[in-house]
């Protein structure tokens, strides 16, 4: 008689546990899910999400890495696809949506396969060998340009814009983007660099889209610290101070016994020496505009303003560094350093009131190496999402400068992509063959979801699209607000080539990662549920995916 055996449990109580094809079923899905999700946003007639989150805050966006965030997924594999639009995000800043709609294409497409039993490790590295050529493909037809090609880096900057909240200014604020992003590039002979910290963004609620403006120099959210100092100073000569114009505590408790009321007056008249030595020292270098690190006593401030000089007190740490940068001054520590070799300059420095708040405007700086962008707008909302769309623009534009290649858009460099992966298939033998035919389709999803999103019917734009494409027309890409096929540079339709290199190869990295997952391990309370749609992104109530 054989004894019955007992089952051997190797996890803890409560933990749960999904094995072969239902773990990959599930992850492919909730991949999926994450992608659909995103998928109505993609192109210039994409839709906008309305989130609410636990307090009751809105936000209104149809940038896709700002949903992904603000929608807080759980399920492990979705948050994977979360990090391929947070990676897209801080390479380039744009192309959000894009990556994440490509890995959820090339996850449907891989469960095709998986159901027809290729093994997941052959189609990873289908995936893999698709990845590389493509980015062979890509390298092959983008298109070369300088940073004195201005009206690209125009189109590129409207391009990013068109779809968005900002779409009705686009051309005002391609402007404002192309001449920022010149101002504070480095040439070297590396190539351009540009540190995208050195543009400033304020934004302030009020006026349209229409007033945001560029300032040479650099918007303090400060104002002057007395009433009597002039409200504009003309060719300024700026002192950045990081130390404090006002009278030291002494570093350990101290006492003072004054017995006398004669002693109590040399006191404060020796206070108000040491002060106005301070500021003599200020107006002896020449100085007509002090911006202070720390605090300014009211004496002193008495005397500044007696002595014709604007100033500014507790400017954040960030914002002297910016100042140093825009106006050539050099930051002082010592006050008994402060020469007139420390002064930066401006044509101007002014307080202005923006909305309900007085701000400093430090601007006309000759050769500024960091400018302000203020933005403004109707609603908070408005300048929040105006926002959004100038750091995509500025993504793009900063993008296309240090890598110095570009390609159209429209659809047109996916379908051309497509057809060449499908021309690399047909050299292959084996079942890597049919990943990398699974990769040239999941690519076509791009335009078809451009048509799609635009009321266009998607199957007859995609063959008209491949036609002209077959007829060597690199270019040819979907106007989606006529319907017609175009050639997309001549539309004026361009995005930095760094935008697809960055997405195809995250999502096919995120695609291989999730494909060769076949078990899924879930310990009790880690909320990681295995079901299909296990943890899925909870969206407000009202608001279905």
């Amino acid at each position: 008689m054989t004894k019955d055996i007992q089952p051997v449990f190797i996890l803890p109580e409560g933990s749960t546990r999904t094995q072969g094809k239902n773990a990959q079923k599930a992850n492919i899905l909730a991949a999926k899910a994450v992608a659909d999700t995103v998928r109505t946003t993609l192109g210039p007639k994409g839709m906008d999400k309305m989130i609410v989150d636990a307090v009751g805050d809105i936000t209104v966006t149809n940038d896709g890495v700002t949903i992904l965030e603000e929608m807080n997924i759980e399920q492990p594999s979705a948050k994977m696809i979360v990090e391929v639009a947070k990676t897209q995000e801080n390479e380039v800043g744009d192309g959000t949506t894009t990556a994440v709609v490509l890995a959820g294409e090339l996850l449907k497409n891989a469960e095709d396969l998986l159901d027809k039993d290729v093994h997941p490790t052959v189609l990873a590295k289908g995936y893999r060998m698709a990845d590389e050529k493509a980015q062979e493909i890509l390298n092959t037809i983008a298109v070369d340009i300088k940073d004195s090609d201005k009206d690209i880096l125009k189109n590129i900057s409207m391009t990013a814009m068109t779809g968005k909240g900002a779409e009705t200014a686009k051309e005002h604020l391609a402007d404002i983007t192309v001449k920022a992003v010149s101002f504070v590039a480095d040439k070297s002979t590396d190539g351009i660099s540009v540190n995208k910290d050195d543009i400033r963004i304020e934004k302030k609620v009020g006026g349209s889209i229409f007033n945001t403006e560029l300032v040479e120099g650099i918007v303090l959210d400060k104002e002057r610290v007395h009433p009597q100092m002039a409200k504009s100073i003309e060719s300024a000569k700026i002192a950045l101070i990081d130390s404090a114009i006002e009278i030291k505590n002494p570093e350990t408790d101290a006492k003072i016994q004054i017995t006398d009321p004669n002693q109590l007056s040399g006191f404060i008249e020796q206070e108000e020496k040491i002060l106005t030595k301070m500021v003599d020292i200020i107006k002896k270098s020449g100085a007509n505009v002090v911006l202070c690190q720390k605090g300014i006593d009211d004496i002193a401030q008495h005397f500044l303003a007696k002595a014709g000089i604007y100033a500014c007190r507790r400017v954040k740490k960030s914002d002297m560094e910016a100042l140093a940068r825009a106006t050539s001054a050099s930051i002082v520590t010592n006050l008994d350093d402060l020469n007139e070799k420390h002064l930066g300059k401006a044509g101007q420095v002014e307080e202005v009131k923006v909305g309900d708040e007085e701000m400093t405007y430090v601007k006309g700086c000759k050769n500024p190496k960091a400018v302000t962008i203020l933005i403004r707008g109707g609603t908070e909302h408005v300048v929040d999402e105006v926002k959004r769309a100038m750091d995509d623009s500025m993504g793009d534009v900063v993008s296309a400068l240090k890598i110095g290649k570009v390609v159209a858009g429209a659809g047109s460099v996916e379908i051309e992509l497509a057809k060449e992966l499908r021309k690399f298939a047909d050299s292959l033998s084996g079942r890597e063959q049919l990943a990398v035919q699974a990769f040239a389709n999941a690519i076509e999803i791009i335009p078809r979801t451009l048509a799609e999103n635009a009321g266009l019917d998607p199957i007859d734009i995609t063959t008209e699209l491949k036609a002209a494409h077959d007829k060597k027309q690199i270019w040819a890409g979907v106007d989606v607000f006529s319907g017609k096929v175009v050639d997309a540079w001549k539309a004026g339709v361009i995005e930095p080539l760094k935008i697809k290199t960055q997405a195809v190869s995250s999502a096919a990295e995120v695609a291989e990662m999730i494909l060769r997952i076949d078990d899924v391990i879930a310990g009790s309370g880690s909320g990681a549920a295995p079901e299909p749609m296990g943890g899925m992104p909870q969206m407000p109530p009202g608001m279905g995916m």
